[in-house]
């Protein structure tokens, strides 16, 4: 059984916030939605729910009408970016809040109680109100709110990004278990990380301004992006771009430097070309020297910026590295590593041989 999206649109005013969205969902598993701010994500979430009614186009379930569904019989479950727990009421009154209105028996309401914050770890939590809680533990909560309940759709609105890194770093982990053990659900999860859709795993949805740019695996979505906008936004930092040329068997980045041919490039003829290198896989030491425009310590790693001869190169190397602005630094772009796109539509022509 599949969700079936086709051609959906949404305006408003002379804003499009969906622009002919077609896809294909299966009826349980995990799929990431990936976008910038404004991609257009919360505003399919929405659409799934049935908080929002599009112009145009369709959502079908094995051929049945979704759209004709209104939102409060929709068997959906969100979780927002801001999460939402009522503060009066107790962690167990927050949890169970939907099973009592739908006038679930006491022992149902138990037992599924039970079984979400076991899942969850908040059965110690089970008498504290939501003011005493942290904001892990609060996000914990409305998402248990969600869970408890019986329903086809389970959807999540980049749910960590108000949340300090080693919340986020403990709850993705957290979040892919639980999603990857609901079996009968499709949980549909919106990011702007591409580490939080490499973590969830699973089908991924590259948005961009409305419209939908890739679907796929998550390691294919990786492997091979589909264009420049794509290797963008499912790199971070995003992927590193040049213009440049194929010619008499080189690789040629802007007006001085000349790579050796990679092997996956063997079929594509002389021309023009856009070049990719990921900011992980751009090497310090080597013949290209440039200058430091900008270090970053980023937790664990060093986010370098450099003045290049060809343009920008964001380098990201392990460790905590020191370097000042103006400094000297020489880097070697791995030919085996380069990614190479259509000058002229920004398609992928070829990609490195996957590890």
């Amino acid at each position: 059984m599949t969700y079936i999206l086709d051609n959906l649109t949404v305006k408003q005013g002379s804003d499009i916030h969906l622009d002919g969205v077609t896809l294909s969902l299966p009826s349980a598993g995990v799929v990431t939605v990936i976008g910038r701010t404004l991609a257009g994500k919360t505003t399919l979430l929405k659409v799934l729910a049935g908080l929002i009614a599009p112009q145009s186009g369709s959502l079908t379930k094995d051929g049945a009408d979704l759209l004709a569904i209104p939102a409060w019989r929709r068997r959906v479950g969100m979780v927002y970016q801001q999460f939402v727990n009522y503060p009066h009421l107790s962690v167990r009154d927050n949890i169970v809040f939907p099973l009592k209105r739908s006038g679930l028996k006491p022992a149902a309401v138990a037992e599924k109680l039970s079984y979400v914050t076991e899942l969850l770890g908040l059965a110690p939590l089970l008498d504290r109100r939501p003011e005493e809680l942290s904001g892990g533990q609060q996000q914990r909560v409305a998402l248990a709110r969600s869970l408890v309940k019986d329903t086809d759709f389970l959807l999540l609105d980049e749910p960590l990004v108000n949340l300090d890194y080693k919340l986020r770093e403990q709850l993705r982990d957290e979040f892919r278990r639980i999603f990857h053990a609901s079996e009968n659900r499709l949980v549909v999860y919106s990011t702007t990380e591409p580490l939080e859709a490499m973590i969830m795993q699973g089908l991924v949805v590259v948005l961009h301004e409305g419209e939908v740019v890739q679907v796929g695996d998550y390691r294919d979505v990786y492997r091979r992006p589909a264009n420049t906008t794509a290797a963008t936004i499912f790199n971070d930092p995003p992927m590193n771009l040049f213009g440049g040329r194929i010619e008499a068997g080189q690789v040629k980045i802007g007006d001085e430097t000349v790579l050796r041919m990679p092997g996956h490039f063997a079929n594509l003829s002389d021309g023009k070309y856009i070049f990719g290198i990921r900011a992980s896989e751009a090497v310090m030491g080597g013949i290209i020297t440039g200058r430091v425009a900008l270090a970053e310590i980023n937790g664990s790693t060093t986010v370098l910026h450099l003045d290049m001869p060809f343009g920008n190169l964001v380098l990201e190397r392990e460790g905590v590295a020191l370097h000042a602005i103006g400094d000297g630094v020489s880097v070697t772009l791995p030919h085996a590593r380069l990614f190479a796109f259509d000058a002229d539509t920004r398609n992928l022509v070829a990609a490195p041989v996957s590890d």
